[in-house]
């Protein structure tokens, strides 16, 4: 690892170069992803495994109701992330979930934020590598899942040791490869549907929706209960709040994207799975087949499911690979205020956080022993587990917006330009909704076993909270505002791990 620099983190607080006007921080990071990029890594983060595979899973328990499901789950997912955007134009940085929790909800709640976050890429990167080895099987089912697992983690490593405009480059075009993927499938879809393309398209038809069973099929109930499946697909759209850090222009790029949720919601979620449905009717799927896999085989286009499965390949990898980006810089955000283990500051020389990076890798290996061990029930598992850390981050974003509007009501914080519709009424809607998810994710038999494992990690954090703030109690002090006379929007925002003078002891 040549070139590797213990940087400060956070020198100016003036914006840095690139950063958004008025406001940003610089953060020892090459401001290197463009609007183009950004973009693209905010619509392929709508599109990962939870959809290509997960769905399946989902299909076979809720039926045509799955489509309400994510409709649902995706309105609430724009209610989060608006109320993300209005905390970003307030103060763009890259640590932004586990820095607005240190801001609005105190030292323990950004501590435990950015640690949980760090865990839920790394368990989703599990997730990834692990729907990756599945579809590696369709081509060669004698190669051993967890080797086809082992190997993806190495490739995407080194991926990573790469500059952040080439990791940028290459979000960009993989999720070209799955936008154009599922455009495409629609398109066919619709083909089958209204001029018959195909022996598929003489059985294809919109009752499918109702005929099987009705809308509901398997009850109320088992619909929401696949609640946790679609949570999971959402996971990663918050992805643009790490990017923050590093984008040229945050105070344009990011609301932007954020805009854009709702219709990649209804168009590769709603709409991707409403066509599908049409074509093959729900009870011909299976757990653990991907729903287009199916469809296109179905429809009898020549390497039609092979191709798709390279698709969805890409997707795993696309995402396992923003696993690796987001968890290096969020273990570096917490090294850099004090808690995290110093080392984690070190830049490479291509200012890429390369030892969080392998840190987090080593750990996602966890996920190639599942697949060892159990390669049918890995999928399920960890997917469960990752939902519960997203909703735990996902209600501290909230939570923080909350604290975030009462601050700006009673003139102790800056006001931001692009603000949530509904205010804080609509974040303790999303609360609510997320607190369900929790109970429903409880009543499942098959995902109650994620939940076992969050005692032990929140004591496990209430052990090295302690520890770390005996060695350096400045770590974990709140921090503070941005006071209103700062200017709207954005003000000067304070670099990581340190204090605006106002504020300095």
């Amino acid at each position: 690892m040549a070139d590797v620099t213990d940087e400060s983190y956070g020198a100016d607080t003036t914006g840095g170069a690139g950063g958004a006007p008025g406001g940003g921080t610089d953060e020892g990071y090459a401001r290197g992803l463009g609007s183009r990029q950004i973009q693209m890594i905010a619509i392929g983060g709508a599109i990962g495994t939870g959809l290509f595979l997960g769905a399946g899973r989902a299909i076979h328990q809720a039926g045509p109701s799955l489509i309400l499901m994510y409709a649902l789950a995706g309105a609430v997912v724009f209610a989060i992330m608006r109320a993300l955007g209005e905390l970003l134009t307030y103060r763009p940085v890259s640590g932004s979930f586990a820095d607005y929790a240190r801001e609005f909800l105190g030292p323990f709640a950004g501590f435990a934020t950015g640690w949980t976050y760090w865990l839920m890429w790394v368990v989703t990167g599990m997730a990834e590598v692990t729907a990756a080895a599945a579809y590696v099987a369709y081509w060669w089912p004698s190669v051993p899942r967890w080797s086809a697992a082992l190997g993806f983690l190495v490739v995407l490593f080194a991926a990573n040791l790469i500059s952040v405009r080439l990791f940028g480059e290459v979000e960009f075009w993989l999720s070209m490869i799955k936008v154009t993927a599922i455009l495409g499938m629609i398109l066919i879809g619709l083909g089958v549907l209204t001029l018959g393309l195909s022996a598929a398209g003489d059985t294809a038809s919109v009752t499918h929706l109702w005929r099987d069973g009705g809308v509901f099929p398997n009850g109320v109930g088992r619909s929401l209960l696949t609640l946790q499946i679609v949570m999971f697909a959402y996971v990663a759209v918050e992805l643009v709040g790490v990017t923050a850090g590093e984008a040229e222009n945050p105070r344009e790029t990011l609301p932007k994207a954020i805009n854009t949720l709702p219709w990649r919601i209804v168009l590769f979620y709603v709409g991707a799975l409403a066509v599908i449905l049409c074509v093959v009717p729900w009870t011909e799927f299976r757990p653990g087949v991907s729903p287009f896999v199916a469809a296109f085989a179905r429809i009898g286009i020549p390497f039609g499911a092979g191709i798709v499965n390279f698709v969805v390949l890409s997707a795993a990898l696309s995402s396992c690979n923003s696993g690796m980006y987001s968890t290096g810089r969020m273990l570096r955000d917490l090294a850099a205020n004090g808690q995290g283990p110093r080392v984690f500051t070190r830049l490479t020389g291509r200012r890429t956080p390369a030892v969080g990076t392998l840190a987090s890798a080593a750990v996602m290996c966890v996920g190639v022993w599942l697949n060892y061990v159990d390669p049918d029930g890995a999928f399920t598992y960890i997917t469960a587990f990752a939902t519960v850390a997203g909703v735990w981050t996902w209600g501290v974003i909230l939570a923080c917006h909350i604290r975030y509007r009462a601050a700006v009501r009673a003139g102790r914080a800056a006001t931001a330009w692009f603000t949530a519709p509904g205010g804080a009424a609509a974040s303790w809607g999303a609360l609510a909704f997320l607190g369900l998810v929790v109970a429903l994710i409880g009543a499942d038999p098959d995902t109650r076993v994620s939940l076992y494992g969050a005692p032990v990690w929140c004591a496990a954090l209430a052990a090295g909270y302690r520890a770390l703030k005996r060695r350096d109690p400045a770590a974990f002090v709140r921090r503070p505002h941005l006071p209103p006379d700062t200017g709207p929007g954005a003000g000067v925002a304070t670099a990581p791990g340190t204090l605006p003078e106002s504020a300095a002891p």
